[in-house]
């Protein structure tokens, strides 16, 4: 039961920021699709939308040369030379063993060679196995390399003899994102027909924004970090969605749904969803953008257990509902603009005017393109193609029948055996292999053991909280599992030491969202005590943080571990949100209000300033604080006054140059759990 509980609070916190960071980027794609270009606001985020469709292949080989960066005489790592051979990318793997880093003219070099290479392979890699040879398949890794380097110390480095799949999400959470695509481009390089790599949910510039892939290779390249990010872009756009064994095994990073079509997915091009949270548009003569046509590459950005079921695969919630009402959405679920109407014109007004934006406000109505049945037809086609695409990168299985969206996350759909069988069945296939959840053993079978999801990412939620996994598979296509932990603390723990190490960081992750949701907490807390006694029943206590949370999590199971005490089955409330035991960031900010938005926000915040922070310099002037903050409190609906945003800059330049360091002031308002330090 604890270990149950605990896991729930990790995937719950875990689901809700990815459900923030997709409402966050439908709020950012409504404003590109609905403010005039002129607009302040649209300018500051339309370069993350930008596409590189319109940019010829000889000016991306330009942009990203490499020859002019010299390496000089003192740098100490590995000195890579191209082809690329084995014996050059068994170097890389010792010098980031090490934690040596590769110099940037190197790694521009190798990420140009992979981008070239990644062209032309197909959508769906096609892997046969023969009786002397077994294939090795891993899951996420999540910039983990020492589970990497496990991997290949139990397994053996990739090689013709010792083939690999590796299943997507390479990036994001950990530390070392980048030096895991180095290596994995590097073998791929040496071995195109014996390794292969899936394209996951999270190799997607915008949500590398908020998950720290971006924040790590600008603090490793501060000169070429920006160039870096571009390439990668492409790299992403470029990776396969999906491998087939012995015609009889898939492989996708996330999943599929009830209108899976192999041979759909075999015909798209795939290249032009730079970011799969967002369905390319396109123009009457055929150009896919997101209403900047052409991109100056001179000046390119940056890249910038409760479920929800609410609506069908195929539903189009009203725009209004995406932005102001409906907290769990999918991705599925986007707005079109001949949903607008009249009232929502004039409420979109009215939040402009409230976040200090100009009052330019365009015509919300279909282009002469939009009305042309043949431009129809094929943005039909497109958006079912994206879905697809969607479907297979951010869907996971469910046990009951049946196919809906996938609430939780936010994109993708939960799907059942049932589709499972029908989808199996279509392609002659008899198992699904996917990763994109993690699990406490490092695999998992559902779907009477047609779906396998293998997660290869140990210690995922903190040291001890799982194992990680890989897969080795010959000619009979009977997955054999092979499970580790890669840290050294996590193996000399016993099981109680794991459970009580891994409850005990679940719990402060769990406090810290409680206590950022104080007020709203007392608010609901407040409905059922109308005569402010400060007490309510226990059961009460759990109807009211569930719904302020929306987490999904067993409240009542969890009050011995939240609430010191009770007394006859009722609860003190204002008791409970003082023994919060969350220390709070010294300020000079006296605006309760403010500092409580910023908690609560502190990840979108993040994400926002980092798309504005187009330079990548890692400061941004008072303006653009000031209109990081309009941004927020537009997508949240709250009113907060340019008194209060100066105040609080004011407040944090900390060397009164004018300017504001985006990670001191992160890490400035970052919440401390004083029971992680008892």
């Amino acid at each position: 039961m604890r270990r149950r509980c605990t896991w729930n609070i990790f995937q719950s916190i875990e689901y809700a920021g990815e459900q923030d960071q997709i409402k966050l980027y439908n709020f950012f794609g409504y404003l590109m699709d609905h403010f005039t270009p002129a607009s302040s606001e649209r300018n500051l985020i339309s370069h993350i939308f930008r596409t590189n469709e319109s940019c010829r292949d000889t000016d991306w080989e330009s942009y990203f040369c490499y020859k002019s960066i010299q390496v000089p005489d003192s740098y100490t790592g590995p000195h890579l030379t191209f082809p690329m051979t084995f014996s050059g990318v068994s170097k890389l793997v010792e010098a980031f063993k090490h934690e040596q880093q590769l110099h940037a003219r190197y790694v521009l070099q190798l990420l140009g060679e992979t981008c070239r290479l990644l062209r032309i392979l197909p959508n769906i890699n096609r892997v046969f196995t023969c009786h002397n040879k077994e294939i090795t398949i891993c899951g996420d890794l999540h910039g983990h390399l020492e589970d990497l380097l496990l991997i290949f110390y139990k397994n053996g480095l990739p090689s013709s003899e010792k083939p690999y799949v590796f299943n997507g999400d390479f990036v994001d959470r950990g530390k070392s994102s980048l030096e895991i695509l180095l290596i994995l481009f590097g073998f791929l390089l040496v071995y195109p027909n014996d390794v292969h790599i899936n394209r996951g949910n999270h190799e997607d510039h915008i949500v590398n924004l908020r998950y720290g892939f971006t924040k790590e290779v600008l603090g490793k390249y501060r000169v070429h970090g920006k160039k870096i990010l571009k390439l990668l872009q492409k790299i992403f756009s470029g990776m396969p969605l999906a491998t087939v064994i012995d015609h009889k095994v898939l492989i996708v990073h996330g999943g599929i749904s009830d209108m899976t079509d192999l041979n759909m997915i075999a015909r798209v091009d795939r290249h032009k969803y730079v970011s799969a949270l967002r369905p390319p548009k396109q123009t009457q003569h055929g150009v896919y953008s997101t209403k900047n046509q052409t991109m100056n590459i001179g000046e390119v950005g940056g890249p910038v257990e409760g479920r929800r079921r609410v609506c069908s695969l195929t539903y189009h919630g009203s725009t209004s509902a995406l932005i102001h009402n409906m907290p769990r959405h999918s991705l599925n679920c986007s707005p079109t603009s001949s949903r607008l109407n009249c009232s929502l014109e004039e409420e979109l007004k009215k939040r402009r005017r409230l976040a200090g934006f100009d009052q330019s406000y365009g015509e919300l109505k279909k282009s002469d393109s939009e009305l042309d049945p043949q431009y129809c037809e094929t943005a039909d086609t497109d958006e079912q193609e994206w879905k697809q695409i969607v479907d297979m990168l951010w869907s996971d299985p469910m046990p009951q029948i049946g196919c809906i969206p996938n609430e939780v996350r936010g994109g993708g759909c939960y799907w059942g055996p049932d589709v499972t069988e029908k989808v199996l069945a279509r392609h002659n296939l008899h198992l699904l292999i996917r990763s994109h959840e993690c699990k406490q053993e490092g695999y998992e079978f559902c779907h009477n053991r047609r779906v396998l999801t293998i997660f290869s990412a140990s210690n995922y939620y903190e040291v001890g909280s799982n194992r990680g996994a890989y897969i080795r598979m010959g000619p009979d296509l009977v997955p054999h599992f092979f499970q580790y932990q890669a840290s050294r603390t996590s193996r000399e723990l016993t099981l109680r030491q794991s459970v009580s190490w891994t409850e005990r960081s679940a719990l402060q992750a769990l406090r810290k969202q409680l206590f950022v949701h104080k007020s709203v907490l007392i608010s609901a807390f407040q409905e059922f005590d109308p005569y402010n006694t400060g007490i309510i029943s226990l059961s009460h206590w759990a109807c009211a943080t569930e719904r302020v949370l929306n987490l999904g999590l067993p409240w009542r199971v969890l009050r011995p571990q939240l609430v010191s005490s009770t007394h006859f089955g009722m609860v003190d409330y204002q008791q409970w949100i003082r023994e919060l035991t969350i220390t709070e960031p010294k300020s000079e900010i006296s605006n309760d209000s403010i500092l409580e938005t910023m908690y609560k926000n502190h990840s979108n915040l993040e994400t926002i300033f980092r798309i504005i922070d187009t330079d990548h310099s890692g400061l941004i002037s008072f303006e653009e604080f000031r209109q990081t903050w309009k941004l927020l409190s537009s997508h949240l609906k709250t009113e907060i006054s340019d008194e209060a945003i100066a105040d609080l800059a004011k407040s944090i330049d900390f060397n009164k140059d004018g300017s504001i360091d985006i990670n001191e002031f992160m890490e400035a308002f970052r919440l401390v759990d004083l029971t992680a330090h008892t």
